[in-house]
């Protein structure tokens, strides 16, 4: 499961980087997680930056089965299933990153996090669909799902999935309300071929309420109890 990403990048940088407009109280987010509520830039409004909930809205928590399920599709199950392609065609939108957060496995009950990022330092955008909908006070919500793939040789030796990273070019695609089932089944399975980077950070990136920029800093590798460990 993937469930941690950055986006620190200031206003103008978004907004350079996307040409949309960003709202006044838009803020960086160091260690983003489910339920945060995350800018997102919809297919319906380009132009502009939306705060959608990632996963789940924060009431939802309690219920740990329900908002685990919202956080990631897979792009095989979009593939496979009509009702998926559906949503795909209705509710498209990219989340702006700057680096995603990845954890290896060294042990059963073990894992260190990786921080994953372009070499040049530049924002990324993440494929993701969005949905709408009502609370039992029939406020309205808006929540996104971050669409994840195979990873690739860059990520493949720290964790098996990784989110489905667009280019500039390949963001327009995703976001182009004319664009065809076809062309966007495609983007489902073209591999990123963006040069990434990577290091070891805190197991602080665990906390979900933690959000100080030192997260985003190189760290000794240590698993999720604080112990450091050789592997690299």
């Amino acid at each position: 499961m993937f469930e941690r990403y950055s986006i620190s990048a200031s206003a103008q940088q978004l907004s350079d980087r996307f040409s949309v407009d960003v709202p006044k109280h838009y803020k960086s987010y160091y260690n983003a997680g489910p339920t945060h509520l995350l800018p997102v830039i919809t297919h319906h409004n380009p132009e502009g930056v939306s705060f959608f909930y990632w996963g789940a809205i924060p009431q939802w928590t309690k219920d740990k089965n329900v908002s685990e399920k919202l956080i990631n599709i897979r792009a095989e199950v979009i593939q496979d299933k009509p009702a998926f392609k559906k949503k795909m065609m209705r509710f498209r939108c990219i989340a702006p990153i700057d680096g995603f957060y990845c954890w290896k496995k060294i042990s059963k009950k073990a894992a260190v996090p990786y921080r994953f990022f372009l070499k040049n330092k530049g924002l990324m955008a993440m494929a993701a669909l969005w949905e709408e909908f009502e609370d039992e006070n029939e406020e309205t919500h808006h929540t996104f799902s971050v669409i994840t793939t195979k990873a690739n040789s860059q990520v493949r030796s720290v964790n098996e999935r990784m989110p489905l990273l667009l280019n500039k070019e390949t963001e327009k695609i995703w976001l182009n309300e004319e664009s065809s089932e076809n062309e966007l089944l495609k983007l489902l399975t073209t591999e990123s071929t963006q040069q990434l980077d990577s290091y070891t950070v805190s197991h602080r990136i665990s906390i979900l309420t933690a959000n100080e920029s030192t997260l985003m800093l190189p760290s000794a590798p240590s698993d999720q109890f604080g112990n450091l460990t050789l592997f690299d």
